[in-house]
This record gives C-alpha cells, structure tokens and sequence, in this order.
C-alpha cells in the first residue's frame, strides 16, 4: 500500500512543538495518535441495526500529541477551540468504580487535519414514521449492496461500486427518508459531476457532507463543477463556507497508529 499523504511532517512537528510549550518537555519526547477520518461507501445507516458495511480512511483526521505527566492530571488543549480542560484520571476511574488508580494522566494537544477537528458526519438520526416497510426495504437492500459492492471493489469494478453508492445515497432519500434541500441538493449536483462514479451523504444527510467516489484524473473538473453548481442552488449557504474548503479532495488513508 502507498504511504499515505497525511499527516505531513509539518503537521507532526507542529503538534509536537505545541505540546512541548504546554509541558516544558522535548519536541522529540512527544507521541502523536494519528486517527483518521473513517468514510462508509455502501451501508449507510444500518450498521447500529447489525448490518455489514464498507468502511476506508482518507488521508485527514484528527492527532493527538502528548507527554505523559507524573500524575494522574490530563490536561488537553484543542486547534479549534480555545480554553484548557482538566480533569483527573484517577477522579474518573473513582467514579466508574474501577479499583486499579492510575498514577499518571498526559499534556496534550489535539487538532484536526489543517485544525479542523470536526468530523465527516451529521451525528444526526433519521425520526421513523409510520411506514416502516420502507425502513426495512432500505436495510435489506443496502446489505445486498454491501455485498455486491465487496465483490465489485475486488474486481476493481469502479463503475459498479459507484452505481452502488449512487443507489444507496438515492435509498437513504426515498426509503429510509433522510436528508434535507441542501444535502439533497449536492448530492444531485455530484451525481451529474464528470468523473465522479457515485455519491451519497456521509452520515444522515441532515448536515455534514457528501462523498463521491471520483477518477483520479478528473477530481479537479469534479470540484470545480461542485462548487459552480452548488452556489447557483444553494447561494446564501455556499457563500457562508470556507471558500477553499468548499470540496475536498481526499485520498485513501493508513490506519489509526502511534508516531
């Protein structure tokens, strides 16, 4: 498997060189977690259901850099947030009545990727209604995608898996009965982008993004298409967003591990 991308070694440092002002200690002395962001292409909304789904990370997430302490305080400090939060471990195992103490917690930092630490889904969850047969209709059709996207991501069937997705991001609209205009709105305008195989909402569709499973070579027509399509329908929200973080274009990513 190729390397992936991120972090780079400027963000490593950079993490480090945070957590070295907090705690006094060596730049080299700090460990980073490295945890990435985690996609789902085909199995939306039924794995907390006992589903199968596909899962993959992409080359952003979230890091963790930190020293151990010579207590048990934790003392953590976010890229996004501003203020300090401290708690004690040996306060927290006390009240989950765990009898062994810690005798040492960790300075940290954590950010996400450019620090952005918010995450790819909505945390959002769809209210059911009455008809549930279209509930249930979704469930078991999109474990039958699962299983026929595994078997076309195998055989490098990107034309295959992507109708797949498209399928599955059409059902959580139709059947499962998730979403809102403005996702509703990106996911048409993907499904029309050139390049991309197929689209669907990561998460619930209530907020957050979508995914797109894109060529290579044509990610950046891909984004440039999104991007003027979605301010002609969606205008006052497209001109509140990060203008340079409008699309992201993301690779295949490595998984959770300790530098």
């Amino acid at each position: 498997m190729v390397a992936s991308s991120w972090p780079s070694l400027d963000e490593l440092d950079a993490v480090r060189n945070k957590v070295a002002e907090m705690s006094g200690a060596d730049g080299r002395d700090v460990r980073v977690v490295v945890s990435p962001y985690r996609i789902c292409p085909l199995g939306a909304h039924i794995d907390h259901q006992g589903g199968t789904v596909t899962a993959m990370t992409i080359n952003m997430g979230i890091l963790l850099g930190f020293v151990p302490s010579p207590d048990a305080q934790v003392i953590l400090r976010s890229g996004q947030f501003h203020g300090e939060v401290k708690f004690r471990v040996d306060e927290v195992q006390h009240l989950q009545k765990i009898p062994e103490e810690p005798d040492w917690g960790i300075t940290g930092f954590i950010c996400g990727s450019e620090e952005h630490s918010s995450g790819l889904s909505s945390s959002a969850a769809s209210i059911l209604k009455p008809n549930l047969a279209k509930r249930a209709l979704h469930y078991f059709s999109e474990n039958k995608r699962v299983k026929e996207g595994l078997e076309a991501w195998a055989s490098g069937n990107l034309d295959e898996f992507g109708k797949l997705i498209s399928a599955s991001g059409r059902s959580s609209i139709e059947n499962y009965e998730c979403g809102c205009k403005e996702m509703i709105d990106l996911y048409e305008i993907l499904l029309k982008a050139p390049g991309v195989f197929g689209a669907r909402f990561s998460g619930a569709g209530f907020r957050g993004c979508c995914l797109a499973l894109v060529d290579a070579d044509l990610t950046d027509k891909a984004a440039a298409f999104v991007k003027q399509e979605y301010q002609k329908v969606q205008p006052e929200l497209a001109s509140k967003l990060p203008q340079d973080r409008l699309v992201l274009i993301c690779e295949p990513g490595d998984s959770a591990h300790v530098v």
